[in-house]
């Protein structure tokens, strides 16, 4: 087996954050002197030493980065049926991380197929031991290959890896699209990133960043390197300024992650200043103990200053970093960029400015993050935000309404969409004039803001006009509807009534939100033709319509 690993050498390639532009983590591709990677591991496999090579591979992988003193998180592959083979063959891979001084926390085992060969009950057993013992997980070849569904939740991995096929034809399907904003969601529930592989094209990453895709790795953004380019950077107009999809607490801390520069938390201030003297962009160093807990952060300009002042070499570069350090601000990886404000804003004046170190559940240093790039999203979002609200009712327009229904419709959900009318409201405005108009769509709008505080499953528009959307479980609808159209309106003493049209969206039944807003169309026609405040029922697929309130209008003699 050693024989058949003798010529292979190894190329670097970045993953970038495409919140910073920065590279967060390196992935070590195997490069054999004589054929592919593909054939070395079935020669392997005909030899009965498949597992054997695997790990070898990734064994020499991690030994390869240390030759460079790499600090970024690195990124080795095992298949599937290695993981999941017996426990001793992963033997050799923590004795490569003692040769290279490295901790499993910053590895990262990409995990490919076939998956459909791997014993699923000793594969998530093989996961839970890899975590257990501090390493993170990648599930590779999402979308093109054979993974399992159930294992993106139940393995919950700290990385979900688009197959490169995938990336390449983004641009031109909206299925697909709709399939990774799905996995995007997915992640925000289960801490996992989103990571986007062989992207080739501008193209393809404006889609990507659209589609709320936070990692990207490919030739576009920076090839492979026999030297890992762990300095190299997007170009600004690749960087993600405002994601599709976001949370309703704002961006995670992790959309802002950068790698954390580490040393032991004994390590002396002269080696602190060599860090910081070889690396100019670093702006501290997180001293850690032994589990990669942090337990110091040293901030560059105020270390600096302390050390190359008077005399400042001869007292401190042999004594411990730590007397110069302090105690370090964390923050979880499920918080908010919001949550990091308001640690911010709690701190001394003087640290306002410091990194903020980002830990795992069981409180490793996952990366740092930078307070300006956080006050420069959260401004982004806010102000993303405010542009997409009606000036009159302060909602969100179609747009946010539109994301939500293909998002809930990639996730295979089933949902209500409503469309509320004001009755005859030219006529109010005609009668009565347009500020009174203003002050009836005012109302309707704060009475439905606060029916969606009341179910929190509820989101609401305001699409112009007299014309609002309504979008919620099927729970929620009918109690919503209720309190709603129970409500007596008047514009300036004039009885006010309301037209409601509801499509039920069952999986399946229909394949965007443009389609939904075609199929409403009639159903809402339907209630504007009955007398008083109505309601009216449909469903993708069927003529049949229920009607739930209002009268047929006599005709007038």
């Amino acid at each position: 087996m050693p024989a058949l690993l003798d010529d292979v050498r190894f190329a670097f390639q970045p993953l970038f954050n495409l919140n910073t532009g920065g590279v967060v983590a390196v992935e070590a591709l195997a490069r054999p002197h004589d054929g592919s990677v593909q054939d070395l591991l079935q020669a392997a496999f005909q030899a009965g030493l498949l597992a054997n090579a695997d790990v070898g591979l990734a064994c020499r992988a991690i030994r390869s980065a240390a030759d460079f003193d790499l600090m970024l998180p690195l990124h080795v592959n095992l298949l599937a049926i290695t993981v999941a083979d017996k426990p001793e063959i992963m033997a050799p891979l923590y004795g490569a991380l003692r040769d290279a001084r490295r901790s499993p926390d910053s590895i990262v085992v990409e995990v490919g197929e076939p998956y459909s060969r791997a014993n699923r009950a000793r594969l998530a057993r093989g996961l839970q031991t890899l975590r257990n013992n501090g390493f993170r997980i990648a599930l590779d070849c999402v979308g093109e290959g054979d993974v399992p569904l159930g294992l993106l939740t139940s393995a919950a991995p700290d990385f979900i890896k688009l197959d490169r096929e995938i990336v390449r034809t983004l641009p031109d399907d909206a299925a697909r699209g709709a399939l990774v904003r799905s996995l995007v969601h997915l992640g925000e529930y289960t801490g996992g990133q989103v990571v986007a592989e062989g992207v080739e094209t501008e193209a393809e990453l404006t889609y990507l960043r659209k589609l709320g895709v936070g990692h990207a790795q490919g030739n576009m953004l920076a090839p492979p390197q026999r030297r890992p380019a762990v300095n190299a950077r997007i170009a600004p107009e690749a960087v993600t300024e405002t994601g599709e999809i976001r949370r309703s607490a704002g961006p995670r801390v992790t959309d802002f992650l950068h790698p954390a520069t580490t040393l032991p938390e004994h390590a002396t201030s002269e080696e602190v200043r060599e860090v910081l003297a070889s690396q100019p962009a670093v702006t501290g160093v997180v001293l850690v103990d032994d589990e990669g807990r942090p337990k110091w952060s040293v901030d560059r300009n105020r270390f600096l200053l302390a050390v190359t002042g008077p005399y400042g070499h001869a007292l401190h570069a042999k004594r411990e970093a730590a007397r110069l350090a302090d105690k370090p601000h964390i923050i979880s990886t499920e918080s908010s960029a919001l949550d990091l404000l308001d640690v911010v804003a709690g701190a001394n004046r003087e640290r306002t400015n410091d990194d903020l170190i980002v830990v795992d559940h069981n409180e490793r240093c996952m990366g740092v993050v930078r307070v300006a790039d956080v006050v420069r999203g959260v401004a982004e979002l806010k102000v993303e935000q405010a542009a997409a609200l009606s000036p009159l009712t302060r909602l969100p327009g179609s747009d946010a309404i539109a994301k939500e229904v293909d998002r809930r419709i990639g996730l295979g959900e089933i949902f209500a969409v409503s469309w509320l009318d004001v009755d005859s409201f030219k006529l109010v405005n005609d009668t009565v004039g347009f500020a009174a108009g203003d002050d009836l769509i005012r109302e309707i709008g704060h009475d439905l803001a606060e029916l969606a505080h009341a179910f929190p499953g509820v989101q609401v528009g305001h699409v112009g006009g007299d014309d609002f959307l309504v979008l919620a479980g099927l729970d929620e609808t009918v109690p919503l509807s209720a309190r709603l159209l129970d409500k007596p309106y008047t514009a300036e003493g004039r009885h006010i009534t309301l037209s409601l049209a509801t499509l039920i969206c069952a999986a399946g039944s229909v394949g965007s939100y443009r389609e939904v807003s075609r199929l409403l169309a009639p159903v809402k026609e339907h209630a504007k033709s009955l007398a008083g405040s109505s309601w009216v029922m449909g469903r993708p697929g069927s003529e049949r319509r229920d009607v739930l309130r209002g009268a047929v209008q006599r005709a007038v003699s």
